[in-house]
């Protein structure tokens, strides 16, 4: 369970970040509990209480308070010695960003606050708390199976099955639509869909050319499809921005 807490003194503020936040945390089924204060001290008096919170989305600056969030921030960390929580700093200046150094945040968003933003901002918090490292679940007849996607090296398409390369040199297979698996899945863990045959993790691959792909211990290059060529390396070029931001 990832708890959040929202804290910001416009009421309007506070409820289209929680919806947006329920919409992205629904769709990547993280297990979440959402607080809301709209103040600096209700946060404070929280935590001061003994409740944790994962991830805080906080205010800087608090109309009819003297405590900002910045003091917020620094009570957290230096007061409370608590340097596990995440803290994503949001307000509608530019201005404070160098200000946040020593209190060590995720990140530092200015209002409106945008959906593809936040949307980073989870993916980030949950790979880097390791409250998600990313598992692709599948079944054999009746039964569940789940492995984390760091293992998967490539997804085979092969006479109505999916075959999964798995780094260790095995392979497990079972029914199932190659398309639906990467945009219900996969698409979100950075898999590349290179072919109607093929499915390939950003991770593994060794180089991309124009029309096939190598990859980590494998001889002999994947095909990219003629019609993915270009959507493939957008895709690859995207990722790696990405990382690298």
């Amino acid at each position: 369970m990832t708890h959040i807490a929202i804290c910001d003194d416009e009421i309007k503020v506070c409820g289209e970040l929680e919806q947006t936040l329920i919409e992205i945390l629904d769709k990547q089924n993280i297990k979440y509990e959402i607080d809301v204060f709209f103040s600096g001290k209700e946060l404070k008096h929280k935590m001061e209480a003994g409740y944790h919170f994962d991830l805080i989305f906080l205010d800087i600056e608090f109309a009819n308070e003297e405590i900002s969030g910045i003091d917020v921030g620094h009570f957290i960390r230096t007061i409370h010695q608590n340097y596990l929580t995440s803290i994503v700093f949001i307000s509608w200046e530019k201005k404070y960003a160098l200000q946040l150094f020593d209190i060590q945040p995720l990140n530092f968003l200015v209002k409106p606050l945008k959906y593809d933003k936040l949307e980073k901002v989870i993916t980030n918090f949950m790979k880097l708390s390791g409250l998600w490292s990313g598992v692709f679940t599948y079944k054999i007849g009746p039964d569940s199976f789940k492995v984390p996607a760091k293992n998967i090296v490539y997804l085979e398409n092969h006479k109505r099955k999916v075959i999964l390369h798995l780094s260790d040199g095995r392979k497990e297979s079972f029914y199932g639509s190659l398309k639906d698996i990467y945009e219900t899945q996969l698409q979100k863990l950075d898999f590349l869909f290179i072919h109607a045959s093929y499915v390939v993790n950003y991770d593994y691959i060794t180089a991309l050319m124009f029309n096939q792909v190598f990859l980590i211990d494998r001889e002999a290059p994947l095909p990219i499809s003629k019609h993915r060529t270009v959507e493939v390396r957008e895709n690859y070029y995207k990722i790696m921005k990405r990382r690298t931001e």
